[in-house]
């Protein structure tokens, strides 16, 4: 468990309520991992979000790899060899892994530790419960985890014009 204090000096926070934060804390706890350390990949079911503390952590996404020879029959199944490109960074007080927060809870990239980081793993199975009997609390997970795809949308909309120019 982490403790309310902590979790109090990140903005991400703002807006809940203190016994709502001690929710959050209980369902909370401390990791470190390093570089290289994948959290989940694309597809993956999830059932919690993260929030940097240390570090910095890729956003990725796998394509096709054009350094490759990818065969017909790769091509037909769809097991073509892929490489996985960054869309977006994340360092100390940002959040990821919202897809836990938003049914049907699927990763929708890759998340690896491009540094050595220390994160808070939010459990939200174990939140559930308080969801049930907090509407307003879960109505400010979802309204932040949609703060966070509009972020990321307009980050890889910002890579993707760089790419152009």
């Amino acid at each position: 468990m982490i403790s309310t204090e902590m979790l109090h000096r990140y903005p991400y926070f703002a807006g809940f309520s203190t016994e709502q934060i001690r929710m959050l804390a209980n369902v909370s706890e401390e990791q470190s991992v390093d570089a290289g350390h994948y959290f989940f990949h694309e597809g993956e079911e999830l059932d919690s979000f993260y929030m940097v503390v240390e570090g910095n952590v890729s956003i990725t996404v796998d394509i096709p790899d054009r350094e490759s020879e990818q065969s017909i029959v790769q091509q037909l199944t769809n097991n073509l060899t892929t490489t996985d490109i960054t869309v977006s960074s994340v360092g100390p007080g940002y959040t990821f892994g919202w897809s836990a927060v938003i049914p049907p809870n699927i990763s929708t990239a890759n998340t690896k530790a491009s540094t050595s980081c220390r994160v808070l793993r939010f459990d939200f199975r174990k939140l559930q419960s308080a969801i049930n009997d907090d509407c307003c609390f879960g109505h400010l997970l979802v309204l932040k985890a949609a703060q966070v795809v509009r972020q990321r949308m307009r980050d890889l909309r910002i890579e993707t014009l760089a790419e152009h120019v």
